[in-house]
């Protein structure tokens, strides 16, 4: 599922956007944060994409073994915060 943001980097945008756009509405610190932290990765990826990070074979992506279980604590952690 998550590997469609490796051939689409563009698609952590959009999440990025829903998160500002509720911060937008709620103020809460934590959906800033989350919007950010999805917007460094839109760019974190497509830089990846673009071979600009990673100018051998990039199959083996460790970075994303940390990256992603972030990026799913911190917006699970926004969701519910936003929801107070």
């Amino acid at each position: 599922m998550m590997s469609v943001l490796i051939l689409y980097p563009w698609l952590a945008g959009v999440a990025a956007a829903c998160f500002a756009g509720l911060w937008w509405r709620r103020r809460q610190r934590m959906l800033a944060v989350a919007a950010a932290a999805w917007a460094l990765y839109m760019v974190w990826e497509y830089l990846m994409y673009a071979r600009v990070l990673c100018t051998g074979e990039c199959n083996i992506r460790v970075d994303l073994l940390a990256i992603y279980p972030a990026l799913l604590v911190l917006s699970v952690a926004a969701v519910l915060s936003g929801r107070k």
